[in-house]
């Protein structure tokens, strides 16, 4: 039997604490990644998978600590503190779960994607337009903000700006999540050329089986904590009075029979770009359309539009066949509370400030008038049933993983009782269980005559819904053959895509 190659990475019995009651966050992990290898950490949501790639890096959040193991490159013991951010530094590209968080809102993608390159100002602009490209992204894109990316775009600018430094350890948290099949094939390949290549490794965190059968030559696999099970799906959730279920059939496209109309909607990025032209669209009651398309088609730039964070250029938008404002800050309490939505980035739509509890708790007594303690009750309810355990509800979003954030922000939207529930992207950071209950919770609603438009990359979310709309070209059209059809049609099923194993408990 040959040897193993000697590993680049190696962590030993890494265990993170929380330093406030010593709850164990991450229990004795062993991994090692070897010379041109991909490590791929798997495993439920709220596992720990995230707090690994921090407790790697040396870059636990306030209240985590590491309280044992070792970290080791090359065999040498990477020492926390400076003896980590030099590691850091020298050797280390991370590309994090919240990726347009961490990139500079007002500067240029070809900056953001150049920071670190040495050379010339035209060196820095050629490495950062090649690592652009090698993702997909044409020359556009290099003068465009943040502001101006969708959440796939943004997570491909952050992996170039990785990628561009030539990092020997690439650690990924979720690079794919905020991506169709077709664009996360460039981060497929990118991560793939690194395969074989001496000296270098990356480590993968992802909920995506196909990712892992693609790419990885060795496998983590954290289990839950002993303590911390998977919560059961609960009871319906109150979402204000019940409707019924409508008749099968297409669902119109201005205000009758409609909880949330579009007419003529025209969105535009902010640079003017047109994304969206003349939509028609309608949301009835106790129904889910799903709306399909590339990544930065500007599908989420339509929710936006909707919910009335992002102004529509022209049309109109009716609830309940009334003229609803387009300007959310224009819009009352109660058309506020009627319409819902739920980003795809939650870590920057929670008060880092606030506790899990607390943020789906005050809606209940903002919107509805429930006393501290009734809303502190509803909200634990709110929270058990999109799947999360009790002592969630008292910590801070920055000790959520991703998955967990983003079902705090689907528990706040659901404490308004909205009529209309507009999601983006609502599984994309679960494993295949915690979307399941989450997804099981979305028909208990619809049955009780909520209204629900989900952006969506997933087939599991189109085959639940009743109509599946295609983003093409800046027009909605019925999933299938192009057709300039505005309105929904009935869905169209999708088939999803189908190392060594470590199991980690």
């Amino acid at each position: 039997m040959m040897a193993e190659d000697p590993a680049l990475l190696e962590a030993d019995s890494l265990t993170v604490r929380r330093t406030t009651d010593g709850a164990v966050l991450l229990d004795g992990v062993d991994l090692r990644v070897g010379p041109g290898e991909v490590l791929a950490v798997a495993g439920a949501s709220g596992a720990g998978k995230s707090t690994l790639l921090h407790a790697l890096l040396d870059t636990l959040p306030a209240g985590l600590r590491r309280s044992a193991g070792t970290v080791r490159w090359y065999g040498d013991v990477v020492p926390p503190g400076a003896g980590a951010r030099r590691w850091r530094r020298a050797r280390c590209g991370y590309v994090g779960q919240d990726p347009a968080l961490a990139l500079h809102p007002n500067w240029r993608v070809e900056r953001i994607v150049a920071e670190e390159l040495p050379g010339s100002r035209a060196e820095r602009a050629r490495g950062a337009g090649e690592a652009l490209e090698l993702l997909g992204l044409g020359e556009e894109f290099a003068h465009r903000r943040v502001r101006e990316l969708s959440g796939g775009q943004a997570q491909r600018v952050a992996l170039a700006r990785a990628l561009a430094a030539g990092p020997q350890v690439l650690l990924l948290d979720e690079p794919t999540s905020a991506m169709d099949r077709e664009t996360a094939e460039h981060v497929i390949a990118a991560v793939r050329a690194r395969r074989g290549v001496p000296g270098r490794c990356t480590v993968l965190v992802t909920h995506d089986p196909g990712l892992v059968s693609q790419l990885a030559d060795r496998v983590v696999r954290l289990s839950p904590r002993s303590g911390d099970p998977s919560v059961p799906t609960g009871p319906p959730v109150p979402t204000g009075p019940p409707g019924t279920r409508p008749r099968a059939g297409k669902p119109p496209s201005g205000a009758r029979g409609a909880a949330l109309a579009a007419q003529g909607l025209r969105v535009a990025r902010p640079d003017g770009g047109l994304l969206v032209e003349g939509a028609d669209l309608g949301l009835v009651p106790g129904e889910l359309t799903a709306v399909l398309g590339p990544s930065g088609s500007g599908k989420t730039s339509l929710l936006h539009a909707l919910a009335g964070r992002r102004p529509a250029a022209a049309g109109r938008l009716l609830l309940h066949g009334r003229s609803l404002a387009a300007q959310a800050g224009r819009r009352g309490r109660d058309e506020l509370r009627a319409v819902q939505l739920v980003g795809q980035h939650p870590a920057g739509e929670l008060n880092p400030a606030h506790r899990a509890g607390r943020a789906v708790a005050r809606p209940l007594r903002v919107l509805h008038g429930l006393g501290v303690r009734d809303s502190a009750v509803v909200a634990a309810e709110l929270l058990a049933a999109v799947g999360l355990a009790a002592d969630v509800a008292r910590q801070r979003p920055h000790r959520l993983s991703g998955g967990q954030r983003q079902r705090v922000a689907l528990a706040r939207a659901l404490a308004a009782r909205p009529d209309v529930l507009l999601l983006d992207e609502p599984t994309s950071a679960l494993d295949g269980e915690s979307a399941r209950t989450v997804l099981d919770l979305l028909d208990r609603l619809r049955a009780e005559g909520m209204a629900q438009l989900a952006v969506t990359h997933d087939p599991a979310v189109a085959e639940r819904a009743d109509h599946v709309l295609r983003l093409r070209g800046g027009r909605l059209v019925p999933d299938g053959p192009a057709a300039p059809l505005p309105t929904p049609s009935p869905n169209t099923r999708h088939d999803r895509t189908k190392g060594k194993d470590t199991h980690v408990h």
